[in-house]
């Protein structure tokens, strides 16, 4: 069975009640329940991490290239800033689809830029909790055919 690792980035452990006007009233634990449940259904298997410290984000990410088949991962602020998580997405096999709840276009400028998306296989945004759920058939559809 094919396994998803979902990585979340720092402040998404405050999903539900941080800015619910841009990230809507969902919480994290409802996002990983609601992969868990479409996953299942869709013979895949998830395991969902989350951390406000970029080491920890990188160590998820080298354990992905043995313990999963795809990542999908929100870096969140992290997406503007860090060159370390661009190098440790650009360093293992897996492959990784960046996710945001939010659509980056629509907000402040400086979120326009990602330093991750070059070495990400896809992006998604703008879709609130649904990006992830794209990203997960994006997986089904395209890389476990």
């Amino acid at each position: 069975m094919p396994s998803i690792l979902v990585l979340h980035g720092p402040n998404l452990n405050l999903l539900g009640q941080r800015e619910p006007d841009v990230y809507g009233a969902i919480t994290l634990d409802d996002i990983n329940q609601q992969l868990v449940e479409a996953a299942a259904e869709m013979g895949i298997e998830i395991s969902a991490f989350q951390s406000n410290q970029e080491g920890a984000l990188i160590d998820a990410l080298h354990q992905a290239e043995q313990n999963a088949d795809g990542v999908i991962f929100n870096p969140a602020g992290y997406t503007h800033t860090s060159v370390a998580l661009r190098d440790a997405v650009a360093a293992i096999e897996v492959p990784v689809v960046e996710v945001h709840i939010s659509n980056v276009y629509a907000r402040e400028e400086f979120r326009h830029k990602s330093l991750l998306s070059p070495v990400c296989m896809g992006k998604i945004t703008g879709f609130g909790w649904r990006s992830y759920l794209l990203a997960l058939y994006a997986f089904k559809e395209i890389v476990f055919e």
